[in-house]
Order: C-alpha cells, then structure tokens, then sequence
C-alpha cells in the first residue's frame, strides 16, 4: 500500500519590512530609549526608515515618543509581548481547580483576572456555577483599571515603573479612566490599598449595590494576576466579607504562587 507523502514546503517569501520593524522593537527594548539617529546606527538602517517604524509602532501603541528630546521608549505593550501570553496563559491553568475549589467555599463568584494593554481581562471565573452570580460576563470580559478592584489589586501592587507606564496611558484615555490624570487622587487611593492588602470597588445595581473584593497573586515580586470575588452589599457588609472572605482567597492565592513557581 502507498502511503501518501507530504510534498516539500515551498520556500517562503518573508517581510522584510516586518522583520526590520522587530529588529528596530528589540534593540529600543534593550535600550529602553532611543532617539532615531541611535537606533539607525544600531541596526544599520537609514534614518527615514527606523521614523517610519518608530511612527507605525507609535500608532499600534507599541513605542511612545517624549516631545522634549524626541526620544522613543517601549510602552507597556511591549512588555506583554515579552512574558506576557505564555504566563497568562500558564496562571489561567494553574488557577482554574483552585478556584473552583474557593468558589465553593465562598459560594459568591470569584474570578482570576490578567492585565491586557489598559485593562484587566478575566481569564477564570466561576460566575456559571455560582447559586450567587450577580451577572454572566464569564471569561474574556474586561475590567477597568482604576474602577474594578482586580485593576486597583494588579495598580497598587506591580512595579513603580509598570504602574508609571500605565497611568500615563490612563491619563490620556478618553474615557472614564482618563481620570487617572488626577494623580494625587489616584496614588492615595493606591497607597491605601497597599496598606490594607487589598482592593476594594463597588458598582450600583438596581436592587443593591456591588462590592468587589481582590488580592494580587505574585510570583518573585512580579504581579501576574488578581483573584477577586464579588458580593452584594446588603447580604454581605464589607466588614463581614474582608473577615470571611480574605483569609480563604489568600490561601488560594498562595496555593496558585506556590504551584506557578
């Protein structure tokens, strides 16, 4: 009997401007700034071209440019390409049995959340198995930053400079979050989380309101995600919940790091 063969793979024809693009991305990340006459020099390309580049990963959000010097940085986009999915990815898989777990425990939906670009995005969450779900928004739904307490959790505890990146480009957000250009506000509200050791947020409802409770989860300092849960104020006071429900999402949290690393 034949056995049918594969044929050979054509040779590909590969783009060259997109791998003149990564090279220009990859040296200003090991640089960390870069004015244009720099880069051309590093990667050995005319100065018009590396401006063509830097401009189109300006606009796809990947570079910023400082009007002083017109020096270029990497934005905290970049920073994702470099560990982000694969890590996401990994915390998401790790998290799911103890969360499930947690969730029983709790009753109330829980869910664990990772940064993407200007928001956090729930990757797990047991809102379709709670008797308690106050919505269905499941995974994938996005969270604001500096309104939902996953976003104040990974604020508050991640890096001064990835937090610095990141209410800069709140602050020239167009939308609510553009109030991240009140600072002083921000940082305090920030500083208190740190103290306490949690975020907290609520949100109305029609029948009562919404509290949010979360924690970072961190692996060698670096916050990787948040677990939060979700309760209504009227059957749940805060005070009850950071009583009942803190200790028991801490344990998780530390179960998660623990496995992670």
């Amino acid at each position: 009997m034949n056995v049918p063969v594969n044929p050979p793979l054509k040779p590909t024809r590969t783009i060259r401007a997109l791998a003149r693009g990564l090279d220009v991305l990859t040296e200003l990340n090991r640089l960390e700034r870069g004015a244009i006459n720099q880069l051309a020099a590093a990667v050995n390309l005319p100065r018009t071209t590396i401006y063509r580049i830097l401009e189109t990963l300006r606009l796809a959000g990947f570079v910023e440019r400082d009007e002083h010097d017109d020096c270029y940085r990497p934005t905290v986009k970049v920073r994702e390409l470099a560990g982000g999915f694969d890590d996401k990815a990994m915390i998401a898989h790790v998290a799911k049995p103890h969360l499930s777990t947690l969730g029983e425990k709790l009753v109330w939906p829980v869910a664990i959340s990772t940064l993407s670009d200007i928001f956090m995005v729930v990757r797990e969450c047991s809102d379709s198995s709670s008797p308690m779900s106050l919505t269905q928004d499941g995974a994938g739904f996005k969270l604001p930053l500096l309104s939902s307490a996953p976003g104040r959790a990974y604020l508050a505890f991640c890096d001064a400079p990835n937090r610095t990146a990141l209410l800069e480009l709140l602050a020239r957000s167009s939308g609510p979050e553009g109030s991240a250009r009140n600072r002083t506000k921000i940082e305090a509200m920030l500083n208190e989380t740190r103290t306490q050791g949690f975020a907290t947020a609520q949100r109305a409802r029609r029948v009562s309101e919404e509290i949010s409770l979360a924690i970072p989860v961190r692996v060698k300092e670096r916050v990787l995600a948040a677990i939060s849960v979700s309760f209504t104020a009227t059957a749940v006071p805060l005070a009850k919940a950071i009583e009942q429900f803190l200790p028991k999402m801490r344990e998780t949290a530390q179960r998660i790091e623990t496995q992670f690393s």
